[in-house]
């Protein structure tokens, strides 16, 4: 457990989605939890410095913008393992890297903001590392919402995401130049000032207002899924982060998706390829805990609402963080 005060942890719990899209969106949220201005930025700052946030600002959707999103897996021998994970980490267009205890042991997550950039990056990666490059990409999305509780008593829990903040794409966005500078500007967090909506403009030319009718298009458009604050589930105390794979019958796929993408333990639910000979499974869904214990008890409560229908299933626990930087979209 770790200890926060109560301005942080409410500012944590409101704000992981929904911070303002207006001139002084601090100021807004500083009377939102009793705080002034000043000491909300500074708070969002120590948050970030103290590692208890990953990041502040938009989180993007690559594929909503065009490009494209997948998991991609490796089977590395050990004593090639950090020499691989080095040449894997150093690509821009790998956003998450994990080591997991399987025989398919390094995990990553490749993002590229045009369409042909995953496939290219694999590629790549299979050239310069000379291991086969397993890809699992989405086929179906049955939920996506990794939302923290932060407890007085110091625990956390995951919870669905508020309706409020949910993503709810109401349009089709056609991205153009000045979009693409917003979103480089913008994907690594927002400046902790008074006025950052401002300061973006300032460092891409454009002027306050458009940055904030802009990112607003990007947000009902879906490209945007949310504004906020990006929580360390690993620093808050969720140490354990189980990659759950179900192997379920084609016909049985939606259903059991749909069932299982609504439990409270699961924070993302997909639909993803098998590969023969190599992996059965083609429900993946992901699953935090305290300790390994607790995520093996959620995964049993699982096995038990799922039923006959599921023909196998493994919990891929991960043992490093190789790389956590979020997406990092080329314009």
């Amino acid at each position: 457990m770790i200890t926060i005060d109560d301005r942080a942890r409410a500012f944590i719990n409101r704000f992981q989605g929904g911070f303002p899209l207006a001139e002084r969106p601090f100021s807004i949220v500083a009377a939102d939890i009793g705080l002034s201005e000043v000491a909300l930025i500074q708070l969002v700052e120590r948050l970030l410095e103290e590692g208890l946030l990953s990041r502040f600002g938009p989180l993007y959707d690559a594929e909503a913008m065009g490009g494209g999103l997948t998991l991609a897996t490796l089977s590395v021998p050990d004593s090639l393992f950090d020499a691989v994970a080095e040449r894997v980490n150093a690509l821009p267009e790998v956003a998450h890297n994990y080591r997991r205890d399987h025989r398919l042991n390094m995990w990553f997550v490749v993002a590229s903001s045009r369409p042909d950039g995953v496939a290219r990056t694999l590629r790549r990666i299979q050239h310069e590392t000379g291991f086969p490059v397993y890809d699992f990409p989405r086929r179906r999305a049955f939920y996506l919402g990794l939302w923290l509780e932060l407890r007085e008593d110091g625990f956390v829990s995951t919870v669905p995401v508020p309706g409020e903040v949910a993503c709810k794409s109401t349009l089709s966005v056609r991205l153009d130049t000045l979009d693409r500078l917003l979103i480089s500007a913008t994907q690594a967090g927002l400046p902790r000032v008074a006025r950052p909506y401002r300061a973006v403009g300032e460092a891409i030319g454009i002027d306050e207002e458009q940055v904030i009718v802009r990112l607003q298009r990007l947000l009902d458009g879906g490209v945007i899924r949310r504004i906020g604050a990006v929580p360390n589930h690993y620093r808050l105390g969720l140490r354990a982060n189980g990659m759950t794979v179900w192997g379920v019958p084609e016909q049985w796929t939606e259903e059991l998706g749909q069932q299982l993408g609504g439990m409270e333990a699961v924070s993302h639910c997909y639909e993803r390829p098998r590969h023969s000979g190599i992996w059965s499974y083609n429900l993946f869904a992901m699953v935090h805990g305290h300790d390994r214990h607790e995520v093996l008890n959620k995964m049993e409560r699982l096995r038990c609402e799922l039923g006959e229908p599921v023909r196998g299933h493994e919990v891929l626990f991960s043992t490093a963080i190789l790389k956590k930087t979020g997406m990092r979209l080329v314009a």
